[in-house]
């Protein structure tokens, strides 16, 4: 298993390297093409008592194309690749739309994870994204550049979302020295979670993966917040998990696991739902 084609979403106005270069340093690893990706959505005219209040001028559209066009140079040297292995594609189309239709090319999306902008034109969300796109999601938080994956903490529940997420995370499972699969189950299911991870670590261990396992009984503290304090112990810097969320009127609802990794993690982290 390996990674051929990487795609980063790049925000039109970002200045820093983030999560491009965390996507760069990837595909130098296994070889792979990269692929940005940046929109900008044209809103329509805010018309009130039949006056138009606000509307995008030609001007505008001008700027915006000429600020997406251009991003393409930038992103470029921030990537550091042949000019060959590196392609730059941009819309004037809603960002999060228009980057889970992207993510047909790709065998990993990388998505820099953050706070939400106030434009909406500019509005990105990535954990929706990671729920529409049917591809492993790598978000990566804030002022982070950089991805060893030398340790890797896989969040455990046996579920869809989480085989997923492990066999997709499959190219870096099998370079890190110490992989540590976790599950936090009730008092009463100590001993069927143990099978469960003892299963994982088999598995992943015939594809030649160096793995632990662990269980822990739920306690008052976060199942997310749990995961996070681990991968702080044992110096990691990559948490693997499952996505989960379901939409309500069109409205996303994101598990607690995944909101609470989203929200506090400091490090990277890969969920497939």
């Amino acid at each position: 298993m390996s990674v051929a084609s990487v795609m980063v979403y790049v925000d039109s106005e970002q200045q820093e390297a983030g999560q491009i270069a965390v996507a760069g340093d990837i595909a130098k690893t296994f070889g792979a093409a990269v692929l940005g990706v940046s929109a900008v959505a044209v809103e329509p005219p805010f018309v009130a008592e039949g006056v138009i209040i606000e509307q995008t001028t030609e001007e505008d559209l001008k700027r915006i194309k000429a600020t997406l066009s251009a991003k393409k140079a930038w992103f470029k040297r921030v990537v550091g690749l042949p000019d060959e292995t590196v392609e730059w594609r941009w819309a004037l189309q809603y960002p999060t739309d228009f980057l889970v239709e992207q993510a047909r090319a790709a065998d990993l999306v990388v998505v820099k994870r953050r706070s939400h902008t106030v434009s909406h034109s500019h509005f990105f969300d990535p954990v929706g994204a990671m729920l529409r796109m049917g591809r492993p999601t790598l978000s990566v938080p804030e002022r982070v550049t950089k991805l060893s994956g030398d340790r890797i903490v896989v969040g455990w529940k046996d579920t869809r979302e989480a085989r997923l997420a492990v066999r997709d995370a499959m190219p870096f499972l099998t370079r890190a020295s110490q992989v540590t699969i976790a599950e936090i189950c009730a008092s009463n299911e100590q001993d069927a979670a143990r099978k469960r991870v003892r299963d994982v670590a088999g598995y992943l261990q015939r594809h030649g993966v160096q793995c632990q396992h662990e269980i822990r009984v739920h306690t008052a503290e976060p199942d997310g917040g749990y995961l996070i304090r681990l991968a702080s112990e044992l110096d990691a810097d990559l948490i693997v998990a499952g996505g989960y969320g379901h939409s309500r009127l069109g409205e996303w609802i994101f598990g607690g696991m995944t909101q609470t990794l989203h929200q506090q993690a400091p490090v990277c982290l890969l969920m497939s739902h």
